[in-house]
């Protein structure tokens, strides 16, 4: 992914942040069981902080030349579509085996970040 790419992508997932998070907050606050709506505001909540994790790595891409970043930005971005898109689905069908696909996302938040940080060490200034 490019730095542009990353950027791009994480102020997508912001703008979407905000719409869910609100669309949770009006909409599903009625329909939803407590325990449900917990689980679709952690989607929100963790998609917030991994877009925002994507604004970093494109702008550190702007000052570090490294494929470590675009390793970095491509596994956060799976990590939301599967974690938080994945928490989306469960809350909004109430389907329980889509929950099997959250620990992968979170896994690829892992890798995402392990790639940031490899970016770092190996970086020669």
């Amino acid at each position: 992914m490019k730095n542009q790419t990353i950027l791009l992508t994480g102020a997508i997932f912001m703008a979407f942040s905000v719409l869910l998070g609100a669309f949770g907050a009006h909409a599903l606050k009625q329909s939803l069981s407590p325990e449900m709506l917990a689980v679709y505001k952690t989607g929100v909540e963790y998609q917030f902080y991994h877009a925002l994790g994507l604004l970093v790595i494109g702008l550190v891409g702007f000052h570090i030349k490294s494929k470590y970043l675009n390793w970095a930005g491509l596994f956060i971005t799976i990590g939301i579509i599967l974690f938080s898109g994945s928490l989306y689905v469960l809350t909004l069908s109430g389907i329980k085996a889509i929950g099997a696909i959250t620990p992968v996302g979170g896994l690829s938040f892992v890798a995402g970040w392990i790639f940031l940080c490899m970016a770092f060490v190996k970086h020669k200034s």
